[in-house]
C-alpha cells in the first residue's frame, strides 16, 4: 500500500501590508500626542483599527514597534538621487535627513528610542539593525557613484573600505542629529554646502 499523503502544512494568514502601514502610522501619531511613557500597545491597536492580538503577532513589545515605526519613515523618506557630483549628493541627503528629523513624529520617536536604548541592550541592537545598518546603503551608493565619476579613489582593502563607510555614516548622521535635535539649529543650504565641502576635503585627503 502507498503511504497516506501528509496533511497540508498550515502557514496561517499572511500579513497585510495595509494593516502594517496603519499600525506604524498610528504608532507615530500616538507618540506625538502621548509621548513614550503614555503610549501603549492597546492605544496603538485602537488607533489603527486592529485587534491587540494582531499587534502582538507582529511586534513583541512597544520598543520593537516604535523602532520599526521610525525605521519605516527613514526607508520612505531618505533617498539619494544622482545629482551629478559628490558635493551635490551630500548636500541633498543632508537636507533631506534634516527635514525628516524636524518632523514631530520622527523627532519624538527617535529621541524616545535612543533614550530607552541606553538602558536596553536588545533595543540598541534593534535600532542598529532596523535603522543604522539599513541607512548605510546611502553611503555605499554615494561613494560608489563618486568613485565611478573619478571624484574618490577606490580602496583595495575591503576591510578598510568598510571602516571608511562606517566613518562617513557616523560623521553625517552625528553632525545632522546634533545640529537639529541637540543644538536646535536649522540645517539650511548654506550649512549643508559648508559641511559637504569639509567632508569631501577629508575624504580626498
Amino acid at each position: 500500500m502507498s503511504p497516506a499523503p501528509s496533511p497540508a502544512r498550515r502557514t496561517g494568514r499572511p500579513r497585510s501590508p495595509e494593516a502594517d502601514r496603519a499600525i506604524l502610522e498610528a504608532t507615530r501619531a500616538a507618540l506625538v500626542e502621548l509621548g513614550w511613557g503614555k503610549l501603549t500597545m492597546g492605544d496603538v491597536a485602537a488607533r489603527a483599527g486592529v485587534a491587540k492580538t494582531t499587534l502582538y503577532r507582529r511586534w513583541a513589545s512597544k520598543n520593537e514597534l516604535v523602532v520599526d515605526a521610525v525605521a519605516a519613515l527613514f526607508d520612505e523618506q531618505l533617498e539619494l538621487p544622482d545629482l551629478g557630483s559628490l558635493q551635490a549628493d551630500i548636500e541633498g541627503v543632508v537636507l533631506r535627513f534634516a527635514a525628516l528629523l524636524e518632523r514631530p513624529e520622527t523627532k519624538t520617536a527617535l529621541m524616545a528610542v535612543v533614550a530607552e536604548s541606553t538602558r536596553d541592550d536588545a533595543l540598541r541592537v534593534r535600532i542598529r539593525g532596523a535603522i543604522v545598518d539599513r541607512q548605510k546603503r546611502l553611503v555605499l551608493l554615494g561613494r560608489e557613484r563618486a568613485q565611478e565619476r573619478g571624484e574618490l579613489p577606490y580602496e583595495e582593502d575591503p576591510s578598510a573600505a568598510a571602516r571608511t563607510a562606517d566613518l562617513i555614516f557616523d560623521v553625517i548622521a552625528g553632525a545632522v542629529v546634533h545640529r537639529t535635535l541637540v543644538s536646535a539649529e536649522r540645517v539650511d543650504c548654506e550649512w549643508a554646502r559648508g559641511f559637504a565641502a569639509l567632508l569631501i576635503g577629508g575624504l580626498r585627503a
